[in-house]
């Protein structure tokens, strides 16, 4: 992502994973906030390419924890404007969190990050491949084990 970001061309920068569709209109979404005086970065908020009562349950508290901990993860498309990106470091070379760490270097910076109303489509292939329970308390351990300082390169294994 570093490697990318080092040879784009714009000014704002956006981090899609593959499996993630954005609205029709994010670019234009993205620039409007971004042009907001004390928006730094921002992120969209999660919804699944399948509509299971579990997923929307997990969107749904998605949103509600994103909005209150400033802390988006990858699969809500975070943005980001190029210089801001260069003076807080960039990613970290860790192999899982790599997303959360960005948002908390953002924050322990006071930039202000905006989590948009519009919703990204990420597939639910990963969630239903390991069971939507399983993948959301393993996350949440994951998570946990990361703030309590864990080191995420350590982790991985038990992502994957």
């Amino acid at each position: 992502m570093n490697k990318g970001a080092s040879i784009a061309k714009g000014d704002i920068l956006l981090f899609l994973h593959a499996d993630t569709l954005l609205p029709d209109n994010a670019f234009e979404i993205i620039m409007n906030v971004l042009q907001k005086k004390d928006i730094e970065a921002g992120a969209f908020d999660l919804s699944f390419s399948k509509h299971s009562l579990l997923l929307k349950i997990i969107s749904f508290t998605a949103s509600i924890r994103s909005r209150l901990t400033r802390l988006p993860y990858g699969d809500q498309a975070i943005f980001i404007k190029k210089d801001i990106f260069n003076k807080i470091g960039q990613y970290e070379n860790i192999t899982l969190m790599e997303d959360v760490n960005l948002m908390q270097k953002l924050k322990k910076s006071n930039y202000k990050i905006e989590i948009l109303k519009d919703k990204v489509i990420t597939s639910s292939r990963k969630w239903e491949d390991k069971g939507i329970l399983y993948t959301t308390f393993r996350n949440w351990i994951l998570i946990s084990l990361y703030f309590f300082k864990i080191d995420p390169n350590k982790l991985e294994k038990y992502y994957k």
